[in-house]
């Protein structure tokens, strides 16, 4: 498998706070690699570190090969990078279909566009169905296919998802997780942030185990499920 994001040696402040500690990473392509910890152990700061929306103090990032440590957010998109954001953060006002739209404003060929935009109608049929809605309309497991659509819209090498199951119901978080695997067989990286580490780690190929900034315990997601300390810290078990 070849290398296709790497992180190393990252640190990140908060004033005085050091929030990541001198952490390394790598995702290669077509893994789906887990982060799991506590809240606060630094998951969603890794991603917005990752995706440039947090400036780090010392480390550096990789992809594909390329330094993307100081690139803007929006130019490392263009580079095959989409973020689904904690939260979701759909535009509420707009339409589904402008929604998912704005997920492509990289892109300026519109017949790979609408290539792209039939695929996420073909993942998610029932986006299709309410393309006309308000965002702002749909439940809160709607809402997270489309927040998973329109990065899909940029025609991403990587995704990072943060957090895609909080606060839907266990249903929906069956439906996220099958979804995530749908992604992941269309090719697509992904790199996972998710509290609910038994889910995450049964379709994760590797994890890593963030706590308080630093990367504690990593290897294949088969192994970690199993492994007792994550099972009495994670795993309620």
């Amino acid at each position: 498998m070849s290398e296709l994001l790497k992180v190393e040696n990252i640190e990140v402040y908060y004033g005085v706070i050091k929030a990541l500690k001198s952490i390394s990473f790598k995702v290669n392509k077509g893994e789906i690699v887990a982060l799991i910890g506590a809240n606060g152990a630094g998951k969603t700061t890794t991603l917005q570190t990752i995706s440039g929306l947090i400036q780090l103090k010392s480390g550096t990032i990789t992809l594909n090969g390329k330094d993307i440590t100081k690139i803007a957010p929006h130019k490392i998109v263009s580079m095959g990078m989409a973020q689904v954001p904690e939260g979701r953060r759909v535009f509420s006002q707009l339409s589904v279909y402008e929604n998912l739209l704005l997920g492509a404003y990289t892109r300026s060929n519109k017949a790979e566009i609408a290539e792209n935009l039939e695929m996420v109608y073909l993942s998610f049929p029932r986006l299709k169905e309410r393309k006309k809605q308000l965002a702002g309309t749909l439940s809160g497991g709607e809402q997270q296919m489309l927040a998973m659509g329109r990065a899909l819209m940029s025609n991403p090498e990587i995704i990072l998802m943060d957090e895609p199951s909080m606060g839907l119901s266990p249903l929906f978080v069956n439906e996220i997780f099958n979804i995530i695997q749908k992604i992941s067989d269309l090719g697509k990286t992904v790199l996972l942030v998710e509290q609910n580490a038994k889910k995450a780690l049964s379709i994760a190929d590797r994890a890593y185990v963030l706590e308080t900034g630093n990367i504690v315990l990593e290897g294949n997601a088969s192994d970690l499920i199993n492994n007792e300390q994550i099972k009495k810290a994670y795993l309620g078990e």
